[in-house]
């Protein structure tokens, strides 16, 4: 993961508490240097850019700065090789924020999993819960390197699952879910990984624990195997059916 803080007068009208929500970001394609903010309508034009969401992970209003975190790859794409390299005084394009992807803090207890995609989210999640919230949060990482602390309830349960081959082998993050004893009362679900991760869990919520569409937030954030454009035609036949 790294962790890249934006800045700057266009972020003035940026609004607080939106940690969680996604931002679409907008990269361009190629070996470029975005010093100079005036390149951008250049790269609009010739639609050398790519655009891809990311989750907001802080916005410090005092000082008008925007953290997000990447997960970075060996091959990464457009995005993951930006921030890769990614020095002071680069830019970049945004959008939004979207809304926010919360767990309702009235629940009588949570449950929240994911991969490291979801991991921003799931900490922006963790860190607005009530201070008496109990729970578990399960978090797909590659190495023990990758864990981070999370300023989250005394009574929320975090574990860390090592998963070196994340999409590939799909079933650590759903038998790590499915092992978690059931409690009594109304959860709140939170889920976001990889595609068929997602149905997976998705099923069990629904289909074995009986969690009601109220109470079940469930997202795929990518899919093993396909680019992003292919995940989101997927995401949106799944959606639709």
């Amino acid at each position: 993961m790294k962790r890249i803080t934006l800045g700057g007068e266009h972020l003035a009208a940026f609004p607080s508490g939106v940690e969680s929500a996604h931002v679409k970001l907008t990269f361009p394609l190629g070996k470029e240097k975005m010093v100079q903010p005036s390149a951008w309508e250049a790269l609009f034009a010739k639609k050398s850019i790519s655009t891809r969401p990311y989750t907001v992970r802080k916005f410090d209003a005092a000082s008008g700065e925007l953290e997000i975190d990447f997960v970075l790859h060996e091959h990464g794409g457009p995005a993951g090789n930006w921030a890769a390299r990614a020095e002071p005084g680069d830019t970049i394009a945004y959008a939004g924020p979207g809304p926010t992807k919360l767990v309702d803090g009235a629940a009588d207890w949570f449950l929240l999993a994911g991969d490291m995609t979801a991991l921003p989210a799931i900490a922006a999640n963790l860190e607005q819960l009530p201070k008496d919230a109990i729970g578990h949060a399960l978090i797909e990482i590659t190495c023990e390197a990758d864990k981070q602390d999370i300023a989250a309830p005394e009574g929320i349960e975090i574990s860390w699952l090592i998963n070196a081959e994340p999409g590939r082998n799909q079933h650590i993050l759903v038998d790590a879910v499915r092992e978690i004893p059931w409690r009594s009362g109304v959860p709140a679900v939170w889920v976001a990984c990889e595609f068929t991760a997602m149905k997976s869990l998705r099923g069990y919520f629904k289909d074995e624990r009986s969690v009601g569409k109220n109470q079940l937030y469930a997202s795929s954030y990518w899919k093993y195997g396909a680019t992003e454009e292919e995940h989101k035609r997927v995401k949106n036949l799944d959606m639709a059916s």
